[in-house]
C-alpha cells in the first residue's frame, strides 16, 4: 500500500493507508524500534493487532521481542493484553506497555521521553503491585520496577541504550 493523492475541488488530499477492514493504518515498513522506513524498504514483521492470548503467552511473546531488541513490538503485545484482558489487570498491562515504549524511546535516543515513560510504567506497575502482589502471571514486578528506575537514571545521564542488551527480565 502506498500513499496516493486525490483531488477534491480546490485542494489535494493525501490518501491514508488502510488495513483490510478499512481502518487507517500506516503501511510503511518499520525497523526493530518501530521507526517508519520508506515504502518498499525491508522492515521487521509487524505484530498482528488485537490478538487475544493467555497471560502466560503474552509474557513469553513480549519477552522474546524484548530479547530481540524489539521493545516497540513488545509494547503491542502488552497493549493487546491490556485491551483484551480482565478489567482488574488493565493497569498492569498498561504499565508494562509503557515500560516497553520507554525502552523504545531510550534506544532511539529520546532521553526525556524514555526516562519519563520508564518511570510512568514503573509507577503503574508499582501501584498495581500494591494491590495485587509482585508476581502476577509469574512476572517479577519488583525486578521490573527496579530495572526501570535504574535504566531511567542511566538514560538521563546520557547512556546510549541497546534495547536488546538492556531488555528487562519479566520472569
Amino acid at each position: 500500500m502506498g500513499s496516493m493523492e486525490s483531488t477534491s475541488s480546490d485542494r489535494t488530499v493525501a490518501a491514508r493507508d488502510r488495513d483490510s477492514e478499512g481502518r487507517a493504518r500506516n503501511a510503511r515498513p518499520r525497523d526493530g524500534l518501530g521507526r517508519p522506513l520508506p515504502y518498499g524498504a525491508p522492515g521487521v514483521a509487524r505484530q498482528p493487532e488485537g490478538v487475544v492470548r493467555r497471560p502466560e503467552e503474552s509474557v513469553a511473546e513480549a519477552q522474546r521481542l524484548l530479547d530481540e531488541g524489539k521493545p516497540f513490538h513488545a509494547h503491542e503485545v502488552f497493549e493487546d493484553a491490556w485491551k483484551s484482558g480482565p478489567q482488574e489487570e488493565r493497569e498492569l498491562w498498561r504499565g508494562l506497555a509503557q515500560l516497553a515504549v520507554g525502552l523504545t524511546h531510550a534506544a532511539r535516543g529520546n532521553v526525556t521521553g524514555g526516562a519519563r515513560l520508564l518511570r510512568r510504567g514503573a509507577g503503574a506497575a508499582q501501584a498495581w503491585a500494591a494491590e495485587g502482589g509482585f508476581r502476577p502471571h509469574g512476572i517479577d514486578l519488583a525486578g521490573v520496577i527496579a530495572w526501570a528506575g535504574e535504566l531511567a537514571a542511566e538514560v538521563e545521564d546520557g547512556t546510549v541504550v541497546d534495547a536488546g542488551a538492556r531488555a528487562p527480565r519479566l520472569r
